[in-house]
């Protein structure tokens, strides 16, 4: 096991934040290995089978609460947050609220309008961690973002990123939930920073708001209801009960962030990777659903859209387009017969 106590002199988790923030992070958290808690709600939530189709959860079980057999040598987790909020106007909720309300325009998560977060993170965490090696000498690491079987709300909420909200996203004081997370697994041993407590009191806004009732209790989300699950993650047809509450949601859903009273305090994104691409923000669905296929990995180059496909693309798109022709019978103007979109 590396103390840390190489190079210079002994790291300091001060120092890590400090070169964090220097490469756009927002906070940065430290915990140990021991998750041993967390395991009986995982294999609960796995027996239930509310994973959905995303089996690689279900073939790592316990793993993914034990990061020392994930990664072994593993000592401490560095954990890191960052804001993606675009730079917009105060109101911004109102904003994206609105948009629900133009059954017309296809509406894509705030956190896929801009650069492929993955990329993002992980070329910046490899970088912490090079600035680390710099400091100690070398040692053993293991970049994460989204991107292996890790409990990274978890690892977040241990080691002081925030707490877990009602919706199961990291809730934070100062930042809402409007940022991306990520990890390092080192072989250092760490201070562990401290946690905070729980601050949703009785609010349950996140729930009452689900479109598909998704989140079926506090702390509780059924993934197979969830619209983000079910544009992105899910393959072949969208359930037809579920199809008329998913709107015109075409990739991911914010709602139960948009409503979250802690969103107030959401930082916007210090890197210009988030900023919103032309083309993906307030555009007609009939315009998207004419992409080629070509005109889709053109437009999505480097985005995180690109990963489910043009065909789910359109199969998103199509619902969407249904529920506003279906919108359109009750003589809403945004629907698509009024703006000259395909008619019954």
């Amino acid at each position: 096991m590396n103390d840390g106590s190489q190079g210079d002199g002994p790291l300091r988790v001060h120092d890590i934040r400090d070169w964090a923030r220097a490469l756009g992070f927002s906070q940065i958290g430290v915990t140990g290995v021991d998750l041993s808690a967390a395991e009986p709600g995982l294999l609960a939530w796995l027996a239930n089978g509310f994973h959905g189709e995303m089996a690689y959860m279900e073939a790592h079980g316990v793993r993914r609460a034990r990061p020392a057999e994930l990664v072994p040598g593993t000592t401490s987790v560095i954990t890191a947050r960052m804001d993606y909020l675009p730079a917009t106007p105060e109101g911004w909720q109102e904003v994206e609220f609105a948009r629900l309300e133009r059954p017309a325009e296809g509406v894509v998560s705030l956190y896929a309008r801009g650069r492929d977060y993955h990329k993002v993170l992980r070329s910046r965490l490899q970088k912490l961690a090079e600035r680390i090696a710099a400091a100690v000498g070398p040692f053993g690491h293991r970049v994460f973002t989204d991107s292996a079987p890790v409990l990274e709300v978890e690892l977040a909420a241990r080691s002081g990123q925030g707490w877990r909200g009602r919706h199961t996203l990291v809730l934070n004081r100062e930042g809402g939930s409007m940022f991306f997370l990520g990890e390092i697994y080192v072989d250092l041993a760490l201070p562990a920073t401290e946690p905070t407590g729980d601050h949703c009191g009785t609010c349950r806004a996140c729930l009452d708001i689900c479109p598909t009732g998704a989140i079926v209790a506090p702390y509780r989300l059924d993934a197979r209801r969830c619209i983000s699950y079910l544009t992105i993650e899910h393959a072949g047809p969208i359930p037809v009960e579920l199809r008329p509450l998913m709107g015109n949601r075409i990739y991911g859903c914010d709602d139960c962030q948009l409503v979250c009273p802690w969103n107030k305090f959401a930082q916007a994104a210090t890197l210009p990777d988030f900023a919103p691409r032309e083309g993906l923000v307030g555009q007609p669905l009939v315009a998207l659903f004419a992409w080629s296929e070509e005109e889709f990995l053109r437009f999505t180059e480097g985005s995180p859209i690109r990963r489910i496909g043009h065909e789910r693309w359109l199969r998103n798109i199509a619902v969407a387009m249904g529920n506003a022709l279906r919108r359109g019978r009750t003589g809403d103007p945004g629907s698509l017969a009024v703006t000259g979109g395909p008619s019954e």
